[in-house]
């Protein structure tokens, strides 16, 4: 039987990556984001994949629930559930951030991965089985300087993984973490706003993990064997040994 798994922020990055490495595995997707054309153009390279797309933002949840509700039959059973929306936004002392900022990365790392689960854990309690992957950071387990709030909420994404497979445990569900160091996606782009320039500068020097690079590695996870729980994964780059130490050319 086919297994469906449902990945948010599918559209760039880590999702999207690991997107087409589900759909190597196997996996029916049911792909997620905010960039519909983005969507459309993963769909179209997945053309063997049967693939649903859903438009939402995570930050909302009467969205998120509406367009998880609105799955057509043959992709309301979610397997697996790979809770990769989010980002930072940027990077300074917390006496000078823009509580625009703080509130995008709590909404968007924190509440949307908590609005998400909280659609699917149901269907999952209810047939005693399902794997939760959610995309942590090193960062939730160093805190740098300057990174402040993305540090918080990665953290609280490592506290609430490990609540969850707690709270799961009795109905047969994995709960899982994987924590990148430094890859390099759009990443930098978006916490920099758009400073392509300053995003470069972070990935000069070394070789950083690429989005396919942690894709394989969730990929690995999703497809061990029923028993079997990969409970967390800390994936750096080798040129990296800590959130601030890197060796450079």
């Amino acid at each position: 039987m086919t297994r469906t798994a449902l990945i948010t922020g599918a559209s760039s990055g880590i999702g999207r990556a690991t997107a087409v490495a589900l759909a190597q595995a196997g996996f029916q997707l049911v792909i997620t984001g905010r960039r519909l054309e983005r969507l459309d153009a993963l769909a179209r390279e997945l053309v063997s994949t049967p693939v649903h797309l859903l438009t939402f933002d995570v930050r909302d949840r009467a969205a998120t629930e509406a367009a998880i509700g609105s799955l057509p039959t043959a992709f309301q059973q979610i397997d697996v559930l790979i809770n990769s929306a989010g980002g930072a936004h940027g990077l300074g002392p917390v006496q000078d951030g823009d509580p625009a900022d703080w509130d995008f990365m709590l909404d968007s790392n924190v509440k949307g991965l908590l609005n998400v689960s909280r659609a699917i854990m149901p269907g999952m309690i209810a047939r005693q089985q399902g794997h939760i992957v959610n995309i942590g950071s090193l960062a939730g387990h160093e805190t740098y300087a300057n990174g402040n709030v993305y540090c918080a909420s990665k953290a609280a994404v490592a506290a609430l993984t490990k609540g969850m497979r707690m709270d799961l445990l009795p109905h047969g569900i994995r709960v899982a973490e994987v924590n990148p160091g430094a890859v390099e996606t759009e990443f930098s782009q978006v916490r920099f706003k758009g400073d392509v320039q300053r995003a470069s500068a972070v990935y000069q020097g070394y070789q950083p993990l690429s989005a396919q690079d942690v894709a394989e590695v969730i990929q690995f996870m999703v497809t061990r064997p029923p028993h079997v729980n990969i409970a967390e994964v800390l994936l750096l780059p080798r040129a990296q040994a800590s959130a601030y130490q890197f060796k450079r050319d």
